[in-house]
């Protein structure tokens, strides 16, 4: 494998992407064209190992994942902002479905020389990496999927989100209504921190990107059972003991206190978890040239 200094290097002054480093902690910043605009990506690079692609669920961005981050210092590092989130503001403003996201990967992956990565997705990130890995196995060494809904939503449910939509407008009330559904029942008042975190991070989202990105990945996602168990690459899951998710087939599944966000709320539990992804990719990685 290419040594992904040398790419990161070479990447920087191509002209269809925009970049800038900061290199006191060896990060690159750039923005990459996809099918859905413009995406986000911030590349920490410490060896030529493929390195590990975290995405983020919806409402949030790549901070999602900074305790991780932090804490993997031996291992290069992708965060991205899911369309129309963080810096990703340019995505494409039309209707688009999961299997468009899981095509955004495989262009992110070939814009970048990446022939693998570890992959590891947060809900609506999962969800992604799943739909990506089932059309392209080969692009990926392990995979973690965390609080990953696969399941198609109840008509119930749906007529829930599509109700509650109406109500997007008074944002303080619709985002403390989200973090039951995320945290927990209890969590606006015995966590007001996570509400905190989670009002800041939908705070950057517009009432049509709210909608949008709900009815992409709750309202019209489509049951996945199949495609977990159809997975040809090392996978595990994760999620939270109060979690709404279901536990994937065929999967290990380890449980962790907490509800939907586990990489915030248990952090260091999920920091385990990413290091056993990584083990299970031993056994498919290729030492570097």
């Amino acid at each position: 494998m290419k040594n992904l200094i040398m790419l990161v290097s070479t990447l920087f002054f191509q002209a269809n992407l925009s970049a800038q480093t900061n290199s006191a902690i060896n990060i690159v910043h750039k923005k990459i064209k996809t099918n859905l605009g413009e995406i986000a990506v911030q590349m920490r690079i410490v060896d030529d190992k493929p390195p590990i692609l975290f995405l983020h669920g919806i409402y949030f961005d790549h901070h999602l994942w900074d305790y991780q981050i932090e804490n993997l210092t031996n291992r290069s590092t992708i965060t991205i902002d899911m369309p129309l989130h963080g810096a990703s503001k340019s995505a494409v403003s039309k209707d688009w479905t999961l299997e468009d996201c899981s095509t955004m990967v495989i262009e992110l992956l070939d814009a970048l020389n990446l022939p693998k990565v570890i992959a590891i997705g947060h809900s609506w990130g999962a969800m992604t990496i799943l739909r990506a890995a089932a059309t392209h196995p080969e692009r990926f060494q392990s995979i973690g999927f965390c609080n990953m809904p696969f399941k198609e939503a109840t008509t119930k449910v749906k007529s829930k989100f599509r109700f509650q939509h109406m109500m997007v407008g008074l944002r303080k009330f619709y985002t403390k209504e989200v973090a039951k559904v995320m945290f927990g029942k209890d969590a606006p008042s015995k966590h007001p921190e996570w509400l905190d975190y989670l009002r800041t991070a939908m705070g950057k989202l517009t009432n049509k990107e709210v909608r949008w990105t709900e009815e992409l990945a709750i309202i019209n996602a489509k049951d996945a059972s199949l495609k977990i168990t159809a997975l040809k690459v090392p996978a595990i899951a994760l999620k939270g003991r109060t979690d709404y998710v279901g536990n994937p087939p065929n999967l290990k599944l380890t449980v962790v206190d907490g509800g939907h966000v586990s990489p915030l709320v248990a952090p260091q539990e999920v920091l385990d978890f990413v290091h056993e992804v990584m083990l299970l990719s031993t056994e498919t990685e290729t030492p570097s040239l």
